[in-house]
Order: C-alpha cells, then structure tokens, then sequence
C-alpha cells in the first residue's frame, strides 16, 4: 500500500481548485503522478495540507503536518506537491524552489517528495 502527503498551494487550493476534488479524481483513476501508483492495491491519503502561504512557510507547515500524523500513528511515506503548487510557481510568481524543498524535506523529515499530482 502506498502513503502519501499533498501539500497544496494556500492561495490556490480553496479558490480555483474547490475542495481539491482534481486531487481526490486523480488518486482514484491513478492518473498523473498517481499513476506510479497503478500497481498497488490501496493508496492510502494521509494528510492533505497547504504551503502555509508565501513566502513560502512549507518547512513549517511539514513539520507541524509530520507531528499530527505521528500523534495519530499514521506516516506517509511520499509527499506530493500539488500541481497547484506547480501553476502557482509558473503562473503566479510563487517563490517555492522545488529543489531546495525537495532536499529540505528529504533531509529533515526522510520523505520522497513528487512534483505534481495531475495533468488537468
């Protein structure tokens, strides 16, 4: 069984993308970065957040994200950045660096972390 995390971008998440219900159908078809999935019995959704806002507080936010999923005894075992994240980043002049959270995340907290969620 597959865990994974979403980080969405705050500004995006409840706006254009309502409910991240594009998330939620993409998980369920295994479609765009889900797709790696395709194989597995079960994904399992463990968390599902935001960025914390620009300047970009995601550090934080994974953190506090990682404490309520341990007090809960639930882990994921990949974070996916939310495509919201990546038209913020494109569109939006969101500052997020997805190499440098990458290699944060990877270094602090020993996550896989995946650009992307799906393609529409």
């Amino acid at each position: 069984m597959a865990k994974v995390a979403i980080l969405a971008c705050k500004r995006v998440q409840d706006q254009l993308c309502i409910a991240c219900a594009k998330c939620f159908k993409a998980i369920h078809e295994r479609e765009g970065e889900f797709a790696r999935y395709a194989d597995d019995d079960e994904l399992d959704l463990v968390a599902l957040g935001s960025c914390g806002d620009c300047p970009g507080l995601y550090i934080p936010k994974v953190k506090l994200m990682n404490e309520i999923i341990d007090y809960i005894e639930r882990d994921y075992d990949v974070l996916h950045l939310g495509t919201c994240m990546v038209k913020a980043r494109k569109t939006g002049q969101c500052p997020i660096d997805f190499d440098q959270l990458t290699t944060l995340v990877k270094q602090n907290f020993g996550k896989e972390v995946v650009v992307g969620t799906h393609n529409y």
